[in-house]
């Protein structure tokens, strides 16, 4: 793993991945210290993780001449590459019934909504990164729950109250990915949930037809991410995408706006998204829709104010000039009010009050409106009959 722990006052903080700084805490509460082992048994190579991989290795110098390499990973990508397992402290060969027996106790803990990952080893000679994955020992199964935030499950309802859909799409396993979405309430009647290796079956036309029932997406890698965001949009969708990797840049960019993660988001991630969230917090999306709507309605009562009261004063002008009120002395139509004078009014009954609608605080119902659609334009038949009416 490549997370630490960090003292910060009087409490412990873990600095990277959150998965990995829950196994160095768990090895901490049972005596192992991360920092001691390192020193002890230095790293010399490191396979790093990737969506594609779904595993992470490290090989560490044991001894003179002798190396291990520490795997951790999915447990069905683990697994396969698994010769031996240990049973009660002996080394067994691997064989079906042992696989069976971990496949199905995996199935139990991703039922929980606890993500898994498997641990395996290999002792060995040279520092050899194409062999360091193969012939392991299985150990054993390491589970952990990062359990929905309150206000995500309050956001998920707004965002339903709004007619907009939340859609999940994770690495995770897919029973752990329908746990969790059956806490945060994504689970609709018809929903469905696709794997990464189903998607890879699908053409894109069938996958079209079926993109808007699936409510959860699981053991996805970044290239599934833009297919499904290509997808949505071709059925006319309006598509958020969040993302906080290197490999999430092509789905960020295809996105009507991407949103990457502030803390755990990478540059690349950054400079491809529209949105960044300073706090990782979903909740900070719906709120942002909240003051897009509140912003967008204040907008619209800006212009209808100032069209309505700039239509009644080129009324009052335009009037004046065709009926023709002269003055006897001079012959000159008489404008009732001045330039300087138009000045004046639009300052003051313009100006400010235009101002203080500008800021006007949302109205109640703003979330419970159906989404507008994209193409509607800001002067719309209903605005246009109102601002003539106040005019006059």
């Amino acid at each position: 793993t490549n997370a630490t722990l960090e003292m910060s006052g009087d409490k412990h903080g873990i600095i990277g991945d959150p998965t990995e700084g829950a196994i160095v805490v768990a090895a901490k509460k049972i005596g192992f210290d991360k920092e001691n082992l390192e020193k002890k048994y230095r790293r010399v190579e490191e396979i790093p993780f990737s969506s594609e991989r779904k595993m992470m290795t490290t090989i560490n110098s044991i001894s003179e001449g002798k190396n291990m390499s520490c795997v951790k990973g999915a447990p069905e990508v683990v697994l396969e590459l698994c010769e031996k397992i240990i049973i009660e402290g002996k080394v067994k060969k691997m064989n079906r019934e042992w696989k069976e027996r971990v496949l199905s106790e995996n199935h139990e803990m991703t039922n929980k909504a606890l993500r898994v990952l498997a641990i395996a080893y290999k002792e060995m000679k040279r520092t050899d990164k194409k062999s360091a994955e193969k012939g392991l020992t299985f150990l054993g199964l390491v589970g952990m729950i990062d359990p929905p935030r309150e206000e995500a499950i309050e956001s998920v309802r707004l965002c339903k109250r709004a007619g907009i859909k939340v859609v999940m799409i994770t690495g995770d396993h897919k029973n752990t990915a329908v746990a969790i979405a059956k806490e945060l309430g994504l689970m609709y009647d018809k929903s469905r949930v696709l794997t990464g290796p189903e998607m890879d079956s699908i053409k894109d036309e069938e996958f079209e037809k079926i993109v808007e029932d699936i409510a959860v997406y699981a053991r996805v890698n970044p290239l599934h991410k833009l297919r499904i965001v290509d997808a949505l949009k071709k059925k006319g969708e309006i598509i958020a995408m969040t993302g906080d990797g290197v490999n999430d840049a092509p789905a960020l960019k295809k996105a009507d706006i991407g949103i990457a993660m502030g803390i755990k988001g990478t540059d690349v991630a950054k400079e491809a998204s529209d949105m960044i969230l300073r706090d990782d917090n979903f909740t900070s999306i719906v709120d942002a829709i909240h003051e897009g709507r509140s912003i967008y309605d204040n907008i619209k009562k800006f212009i209808r104010y100032l069209l309505s009261s700039n239509v009644g004063e080129v009324l009052i002008v335009f009037l004046a000039i065709l009926i023709g009120f002269q003055d006897p002395s001079t012959f000159s139509i008489i404008i009732p009010v001045t330039a300087i004078q138009l000045l004046w009014i639009n300052l003051l009954t313009d100006g400010l009050p235009a101002l203080a609608i500008g800021v006007d605080p949302a109205s109640p119902g703003i979330m419970s409106r159906p989404p507008r659609d994209p193409g509607e334009k800001i002067m719309t038949r209903p605005m246009f009959s109102d601002i003539l009416v106040f005019g006059i």
